[in-house]
C-alpha cells in the first residue's frame, strides 16, 4: 500500500472547440498507492471522464506527466499504449460494451485474443475463473439479451479482469442500476478490492462514493477537495438491509 501506482504531475488537458479552447484540466497534481479503492466525483463538464480516459491512456494530456509503475506514458508509442491498456488496465462502463450476439464467456475471453502469449485452452480456463469470480459460473452460455442488467455488468467486471490488471478503471459502473443491483455491484468491487486491486471510479453519485476509501472531487479541471473515509460504507450489509427481491 505504500508504493505509488500512479503519479500525475501538473496535467492540464485542452480541448479546441471551434475557435474557443475548453480547459478540461488545469494543472492536476495526484498520487494513487497500490491497493486504494479511489473515487473520482463531479458534475458533467469537472473534468472527470477526462482524467480517467488519460489514465486509461485513451486520451493524451497536453502537458505534464502521467506515470505508471514509474514510467511516463508520454514517452510510449501506440503501440507501447496499446499494450499496456491490454495487460495494466481494466475498463468498466456505464453502458457495458458487450458483444450483442456473443456469449459472457466469449466476451470475457476478448481481451486476450490480443495477448500472443496465451493458447485457446488457457484463455477459455481464465475467462471460466473470472466469471466464477464476479458470481456467474451458470451463466457463461448466455447472451447479453439474456442477462440483466447487473449480470450484464458483472461480465463486464470479468472481463475486465481476465488479463489480470494492476488497475480497474470503472466510469458510471452502477449509473444504469437500480439501487440493489448498484449495491451488489459495489460489493463485487469491494470485494475485489480487498483482494489487493487498485480501482478508480468516476462517478456522480456522492451515496456511491461512500463506499469507496478516497474520495476526489474535480470541478472545472480543478481538484477542489480530497478526503479519505476510515470507515466507508459495507456494501454487503447494507444489502442486507434492503428488500428482498430477486438477485442478479
Amino acid at each position: 500500500m505504500s508504493d505509488k501506482l500512479i503519479k500525475i504531475v501538473n496535467l492540464k488537458k485542452d480541448f479546441h472547440v471551434g475557435e474557443i479552447i475548453v480547459h478540461a484540466l488545469c494543472g492536476i497534481n495526484l498520487e494513487i498507492k497500490e491497493g486504494e479503492f479511489t473515487a473520482i466525483m463531479g458534475a458533467s463538464g469537472s473534468g472527470k471522464s477526462t482524467m480517467l480516459n488519460i489514465l486509461g491512456c485513451l486520451e493524451t494530456p497536453t502537458s505534464g506527466n502521467y506515470f505508471l509503475d514509474d514510467i511516463d506514458m508520454g514517452e510510449m508509442n501506440n503501440d507501447q499504449l496499446a499494450e499496456l491498456r491490454n495487460h495494466k488496465l481494466g475498463f468498466v462502463f456505464q453502458s457495458y460494451n458487450l458483444l450483442s450476439r456473443t456469449t459472457a464467456l466469449e466476451n470475457v475471453e476478448l481481451p486476450l485474443y490480443y495477448n500472443n502469449n496465451i493458447n485457446s485452452k488457457e484463455r477459455r480456463e481464465r475467462a471460466i475463473a473470472s466469471l466464477e469470480a464476479v458470481g456467474l459460473a451458470d451463466r457463461m452460455n448466455h447472451m447479453p439479451n439474456q442477462l440483466s442488467g447487473g449480470q450484464q455488468q458483472r461480465v463486464a467486471i470479468a472481463r475486465s479482469l481476465v488479463n489480470d490488471p494492476r488497475v480497474i478503471l470503472a466510469d458510471e459502473a452502477t449509473g444504469n442500476l437500480d439501487t440493489r443491483t448498484s449495491y451488489e455491484i459495489m460489493a463485487l468491487f469491494q470485494k475485489l478490492n480487498r483482494e489487493g486491486k487498485t480501482i478508480i471510479f468516476v462517478t456522480h453519485e456522492p451515496d456511491i462514493a461512500n463506499f469507496m476509501k478516497r474520495n476526489i472531487v474535480f470541478k472545472d479541471g480543478h481538484i477542489i477537495k480530497e478526503k479519505f473515509i476510515d470507515k466507508p460504507l459495507n456494501a454487503q450489509e447494507m444489502l442486507e438491509d434492503l428488500p428482498v427481491q430477486n438477485s442478479i
